[in-house]
């Protein structure tokens, strides 16, 4: 207040009304502008790649324009305006500050678009979780508030030394917390987990990863609609099972058994054959034929005998999905369909038999 204690307050209005229609004008234009810019942009962005840098930078400027109209126009009053040195100051900062979050905002936009596509492509998932872009974004604005600070003669180092002892006292305060945050990083950085996975938990815990946060990972599992909130630290210190990793592709392993009186060449034909057409249906599987017809595509089902049993001669059907997900409905339309195909084929399914001796006889 010592600074405009000489200005009459009664006159701020007057001073200040210039500068406002400025401002007002200046973000009347930005926005303008802006809606013009996008739709022109819309028109030649949907064209790009969206790993492309050029589409990353356009992307990044979307709403600059009006950021940029406020910095003229706040120039236009700093540098014209016959305003008091306290209130000229005022808008120096102002200038200052809205020039640094443009160009802050700006980074963010396009590092983290970069480290984004960065991270998808090692892990060949385009998904990615909330904890590491709120880390990076705060890291970012972060930077540019030190370097406003900074500007406003602020000294940041008993800040930066307050926090770095407070710093300690929290850590104490919130082990837990900061225990699965570090987690958190743990798994993203070294791809253990990855949004998008499947995975199963030595605690009983499975489903597909929908979201790590900053504490928890969410998981969506398959057998029912309802998520599973399961602490960071919980999943980077138990055993996990992901069946999303090296490839999403599951072997599902049916067990079969036809009685002793059946042609085994008959009943491979035809299980394979209702094996192909449930994963067809299912996954849309397509076989890879070459010049004799035999499919040699990884993928596809097979029969293996493998048993001499009491009342029936066992097999194992193999069938392989890309989605672990689908194993289930993949099993519940095989078994289905498999059971209707005996019947129409004269293929028995034994029922087991047991042979009971009484001593007493």
């Amino acid at each position: 207040m010592d600074s405009l204690s000489w200005i009459d307050l009664s006159q701020l209005p007057s001073l200040l009304f210039v500068p406002v229609c400025i401002l007002f004008v200046s973000l009347t234009i930005g926005i303008t502008v802006n809606n013009m810019v996008e739709k022109r942009l819309h028109q030649h962005v949907s064209k790009l790649d969206e790993s492309s840098l050029v589409y990353i930078i356009i992307q990044g400027l979307r709403g600059i324009p009006i950021n940029l109209s406020l910095v003229i126009g706040l120039y236009w009053i700093v540098n014209t305006s016959n305003l008091p040195a306290a209130i000229a100051k005022l808008f120096s900062y102002i200038l200052f500050t809205s020039i640094v979050f443009t160009l802050t905002r700006l980074v963010e936009r396009i590092l983290s678009r970069l480290v984004e596509l960065k991270l998808s492509s090692d892990t060949n998932n385009a998904e990615q979780s909330t904890l590491l872009n709120m880390i990076f974004k705060w890291v970012i604005y972060s930077t540019g508030l030190l370097i406003i600070l900074d500007y406003y003669d602020i000294s940041i180092t008993p800040i930066i030394t307050a926090l770095g002892v407070g710093g300690m006292a929290v850590a104490f305060g919130l082990q837990e917390t900061l225990a699965n945050i570090f987690s958190g990083l743990q798994l993203i950085l070294s791809h253990q987990v990855r949004v998008g996975d499947y995975i199963r938990l030595s605690t009983g815990d499975e489903g597909k990863v929908t979201d790590i946060n900053w504490r928890f990972t969410t998981v969506m599992p398959t057998t029912r609609g309802s998520e599973v909130v399961i602490p960071n630290k919980t999943i980077a210190g138990s055993i996990t099972t992901n069946y999303s990793r090296p490839c999403d592709d599951i072997v599902i392993v049916i067990p079969v058994g036809v009685s002793y009186d059946s042609d085994l060449e008959k009943v491979e034909k035809v299980t394979l054959e209702v094996a192909l057409d449930v994963m067809k249906e299912v996954d849309g599987y397509e076989p890879t034929l070459d010049e004799n017809g035999v499919d040699t595509n990884y993928m596809a089902p097979a029969v293996r005998f493998h048993t001499f049993a009491d009342s029936s001669i066992n097999f194992n059907v193999i069938l392989h999905s890309p989605f672990f997900g689908n194993q289930y409905i993949i099993k519940h339309k095989f078994i289905k369909e498999l059971t209707k195909r005996y019947r129409d084929e004269d293929i028995n399914i034994p029922f087991p038999i047991r042979t009971i001796i009484n001593p007493q006889n």
